[in-house]
């Protein structure tokens, strides 16, 4: 099957990989569009871990104020160099990222970083309820972390399905970025203000 210029701009539209990237992901999936993004989120993913080694000194932080100054956020997002921070692309990223912190009010930035008091809470919360349920014992750990997995895209940033995309987390997003950078980068911290909230 041929590959046609308006297939490959479409993929990259929709993925934010590079021309190359996309062209080479439709080859390989025979033209099939699905295949093709699932190619390239694992070539993102490949290129991601092989990076993720690589020193982030460079970036950005981006403030995002919403609902008319009811919600407000402040993201550092970290790259390699400035010539990638400096990029529309880079920057698109971060703002959908600050964007993302608005509208899904996570509160962590990834797993790792939830107390283990909080993740032993919801485990006991977990295995209450499929008791009660009247789950068998046998397959109450396989529920437990199912469980987990949502709480996860719940509370953490990289986990969260992305707002403006739901095929994708957060994480998926940095990966594609990635990928079309070829520099590290990753999401060191961030903060979100509520008008009102109790502090």
């Amino acid at each position: 099957m041929s590959i046609t210029a308006s297939m490959v701009k479409e993929l990259r539209d929709k993925t934010n990989a590079g021309m190359m990237d996309c062209k080479e992901a439709l080859a390989a999936s025979e033209g099939n569009f699905e295949k093709a993004v699932e190619y390239l989120r694992k070539k993102g993913l490949s290129a991601a871990t092989k990076r993720s080694s690589r020193a982030t000194k460079d970036g950005m932080i981006e403030s995002y104020i919403h609902m008319a100054g009811k919600i407000g956020v402040l993201v550092e997002v970290n790259c390699e160099t400035d010539f990638v921070a400096k990029t529309d692309n880079f920057k698109n990223m971060v703002k959908d990222i600050a964007m993302q912190i608005a509208a899904a009010n996570p509160t962590y930035l990834k797993p790792e970083e939830i107390p283990e008091k909080v993740m032993e809470r919801e485990r006991v919360i977990y295995r209450d309820q499929a008791l009660a349920e009247g789950k068998p014992e046998k397959i109450i750990d396989k529920i437990i972390d199912g469980k987990i997995k949502k709480f996860y895209e719940e509370v953490c940033l990289l986990n969260q399905k992305f707002v403006k995309d739901m095929d994708i987390t957060v994480q998926t997003l940095v990966n594609n970025m990635i990928a079309n950078t070829g520099e590290n980068i990753s999401v060191k911290r961030f903060a979100r203000f509520q008008l009102g909230e109790d502090i």
